[in-house]
């Protein structure tokens, strides 16, 4: 009989959890909070504040194409090319859409003559839009790169500036660097720093959209078209400043000098003909050049020496103490102002004005200009324009140096006389014997070409500026300081200027020659001031080293502009005595 056992479930009777009822709505809250949240947030970047994705989204396919403006020219004042830019391309490219396998990444870097490793650099930051792979290369070569077919790799027009006149204009017209970011040229000295940005121009750009090999679909707006820079004249005339380069090059050359400067000007209209500097340097390939790009004639000061006494001889007439043959003691040809000693090169006995002009004495100009009143001295030299700049708009012009008159002893009164104790600017001292050339009016300076001759300042009347361009003509004569000015069939007027360079604890035995001179003299049609540097091949007196170049430049430059003589049937004396040729210091 079976017996039947009971059999026992499992399972469990359910227990049913009742929630409280704010904890469900929280939770829902929560969820539709960051639905909102959520919502929001793909309004506000789509449809508010779009302009990121947008920007994301055209990268891919849209680029801005920079169109570069064409920098303006720079001529002389008969239109001669100084600086002018030729069209060069630049290879870029756009890294995201560079698409390169091996071998032409050799091809591309063999065209370039960059290395392979550099290439690759260069593309692997595909977050970049644009990077430069070589800059200003030739056309042609160009072209072989574009025939690769490499997409994303394209050609940027630039303009690369060439100097035809290279070392002669260097000084004036300076050079050129790339701009910053890449832009177009950026003046870096002369004429092309100081009038850069009417040299510039402004660049253009074109909106585009481009497929994945690079190629121009369509435009997304107008082509903003670049505006090319401003043409420049300068007043140089190329053919002086060729002759004035050369002579003043043959001269630092054979007085072994370490650099010299001159300065040529039409003396009617204040234009700078020619102005030219040694050492100089080229401009097309500006490479080792420390000490080189200094355009001495504007911004080195020197002591102007006996160039400066003119001045002081026009102030005498002018101040109604002395006449041109007023005579003057230089015996023994010293002179004692304190424990200083002034001393002439060749001791005279009396002398007129005149003949201190001629003989260049130094006692003769010290012992006028202490018969002269401080502030009328200073008036003469302030209104010629010592002690600040001239204002012709080139850069680092300097402005010399001419102390206040109150702090004047009576030894700076008379070495200032003659030239020392007083600075000067090569190009501020051709500036100042425009006086003596258009009957006592000072012309300004201009080193860009002008239409008319500008009206000019009176300082001395027109008869102490004639007597003293008189006496200026014995200087060039026997008995003179400079016979190595003269000029065949031309009367010269100028004055040589000798003086010691400064040192740390005083002068030293360095010296400066200088000549400032006019021609024709009876109506000057031209200036030219040359500054010889530290001549140390035995000669340095300014009648035997700057003097000759003088000549040689002025007489060509007669002979270019066609001057007539005025002295047809004149000797010259081109070899004078050497000893005539000193001054006092």
């Amino acid at each position: 009989m079976a017996i039947r056992m009971p059999i026992r479930t499992s399972v469990r009777t359910p227990v049913i959890v009742k929630l409280p009822a704010w904890r469900r709505r929280i939770l829902l809250g929560l969820v539709l909070m960051g639905f909102a949240i959520l919502l929001g947030r793909g309004v506000y970047l789509q449809g508010i504040h779009d302009e990121f994705y947008k920007d994301k989204g055209n990268a891919r396919y849209s680029r801005n194409l920079i169109l570069t403006s064409q920098r303006g020219k720079i001529t002389d004042r008969n239109g001669q090319l100084l600086a002018v830019s030729m069209p060069v391309d630049t290879v870029w490219a756009s890294p995201p859409d560079v698409v390169l396998d091996a071998a032409k990444t050799k091809q591309l870097a063999n065209m370039l003559g960059m290395q392979e490793d550099v290439i690759k650099r260069k593309l692997a930051n595909t977050e970049r839009e644009f990077v430069y792979l070589k800059r200003r290369m030739s056309p042609e070569d160009a072209a072989k790169v574009m025939k690769l077919g490499i997409p994303g790799i394209d050609l940027r027009r630039e303009y690369k500036r060439y100097y035809p006149a290279g070392e002669v204009t260097a000084h004036m017209v300076g050079f050129t660097g790339p701009g910053d970011k890449g832009a177009g040229d950026k003046g870096l000295e002369g004429f092309e720093l100081a009038l850069n940005t009417a040299l510039s121009g402004k660049d253009g750009n074109r909106r585009v959209i481009k497929d994945r090999s690079g190629h121009i679909i369509d435009d997304l707006q107008a082509v903003v078209v670049p505006q090319d820079g401003h043409d420049v004249a300068l007043a140089l005339d190329l053919r002086i400043q060729y002759l004035a380069h050369r002579e003043l090059q043959k001269a630092v050359e054979v007085h072994q000098a370490l650099a010299g400067a001159i300065v040529v000007l039409d003396a009617k209209s204040g234009e700078v003909l020619a102005m030219a500097n040694v050492p100089t340097y080229n401009p097309n390939n500006p490479v080792n050049i420390k000490g080189k790009t200094r355009n001495r004639a504007i911004i080195d000061n020197y002591e102007p020496g006996s160039t400066l006494k003119p001045v002081t001889a026009a102030a005498a007439l002018e101040s109604g103490l002395y006449k041109a043959d007023t005579k003057i003691q230089t015996a023994p040809g010293t002179l004692k102002i304190g424990p200083a000693t002034i001393h002439d090169t060749h001791p005279q006995g009396v002398l007129t004005v005149a003949e201190m002009i001629q003989k260049s004495s130094n006692v003769g100009a010290a012992k006028i200009a202490l018969t002269l009143d401080k502030q009328f001295m200073w008036n003469v030299y302030n209104q010629l324009g010592l002690g600040h700049v001239e204002g012709v708009g080139f850069p680092g012009e300097a402005a010399g140096r001419l102390r206040p008159f109150k702090n004047w002893r009576p030894i700076e009164m008379a070495t200032m006389s003659f030239g020392n104790g007083i600075s000067v600017t090569l190009l501020q001292m051709a500036r100042l014997y425009t006086v003596f050339a258009n009957e006592g009016e000072l012309r300004p300076i201009s080193l860009l070409k002008v239409k008319e001759a500008p009206v000019g300042q009176q300082v001395f009347s027109a008869s102490t500026a004639n007597q003293v361009g008189n006496m200026l003509e014995m200087v060039v004569q026997p008995g003179g300081t400079a016979l190595q000015a003269q000029v065949l069939g031309y009367r010269v007027a100028g004055k040589t200027g000798t003086s010691k360079k400064l040192g740390d604890h005083g002068y030293i035995n360095e010296y400066v020659a200088s000549f400032v001179g006019m021609a024709p003299a009876s109506n000057p049609r031209f200036l030219i001031a040359v500054m010889v540097d530290e001549p140390s091949n035995g000669a340095y007196y300014g009648g035997v080293v700057a003097a000759p170049v003088f000549s040689a430049v002025m007489a060509e430059t007669l002979r270019l502009y066609a001057v007539p003589p005025d002295a047809p049937n004149n000797n010259v004396v081109l070899q004078g005595n050497a000893e005539d040729a000193k001054e006092g210091m």
